[in-house]
């Protein structure tokens, strides 16, 4: 398919029958991140696609078209792609900031929003809080850290990503959280698998164009809104999400003890809570 300013977009659907779900993903994960959700049988028709110059889908003419805003547009683009005039859209990390840039862009395309891991914008001021990095120096440090994908790109963001910060990582919530990735070894696998084969240098460039992308007033947002959040995520501090769900009239809030994995810690809770936005067929 094509975006708005017409750059290749690798799409998908799982051809299930059931209400539509938009599925913004993580920057540079693929659906096995997913499980039970990208299934046939999960009773939704899930849509989604690959960001920008990642996992099939081409770069843009303009490199600086990779901007939350640019992918929100591609979000848009799939809908009309599968000529699906409005569905609930889940979010997981960048794709929290792309969901709420749509859902406040063209709220008539979105009827709810399931946001896992995230935070609708000034996503790299929430880096790193379990590890005690004041919040002034997280941004720059998250600048700094992105030069490591140059050196580990195909490991550091999984491994980084799914393990608590140090001091916790053998209290007792920490080992039950992280211990939900055994369940599913096959799409653990699969996610570090389709990180390994990510150009960095790409990947790093999209990653610092998120770091631009300030945070959202959402108060306008009308749609049933969820938000999920990992005690333990070194990503995303769980107060910010706490603080985005508090400012926002009627939302829920459920924290989970797990980290910033939750779609492959917790599969079945994240298909709960999307129940609960939307029963499914």
């Amino acid at each position: 398919m094509r975006g708005a300013d017409g750059t290749a977009l690798r799409a998908w659907c799982n051809d299930g029958a059931g209400p539509p779900v938009l599925l913004c993903n993580g920057l540079g994960a693929p659906k096995a991140a997913w499980p039970g959700l990208v299934a046939r049988s999960s009773g939704y028709r899930v849509l989604s696609w690959s960001y920008r110059g990642l996992a099939g889908s081409a770069r843009p003419a303009d490199r600086a078209r990779v901007r939350v805003e640019d992918h929100a547009d591609d979000a848009r683009a799939v809908l009309d792609a599968f000529d699906v005039p409005a569905a609930t859209v889940i979010g997981w990390s960048l794709g929290v900031n792309v969901a709420f840039e749509l859902a406040l862009e063209d709220p008539r395309r979105v009827l709810g929003v399931l946001a896992v891991a995230g935070v609708p914008g000034g996503s790299f001021s929430s880096l790193f809080a379990p590890y005690g990095v004041p919040r002034r120096l997280r941004a720059p440090v998250g600048r700094w850290s992105s030069a490591l994908l140059l050196v580990v790109g195909p490991m550091l963001p999984p491994i980084a990503a799914s393990l608590p910060p140090w001091p916790e990582l053998l209290s007792p919530g920490a080992l039950r959280g992280p211990a939900h990735e055994v369940a599913h070894p096959g799409a653990l696998r699969a996610v570090v698998q389709e990180f390994s084969r990510h150009d960095w240098r790409w990947f790093r460039h999209s990653a610092l164009a998120i770091a631009e992308h300030a945070p959202l007033d959402i108060t306008p947002v009308r749609c049933p809104v969820t938000f999920v959040a990992g005690r333990y995520d070194s990503l995303v501090d769980v107060a910010d999400v706490r603080r985005a769900a508090g400012n926002l009239p009627g939302a829920r809030l459920r924290e989970l003890p797990g980290t910033h994995f939750l779609p492959l810690q917790y599969p079945g809770v994240l298909l709960e809570e999307l129940r609960r936005l939307v029963p499914a067929s």
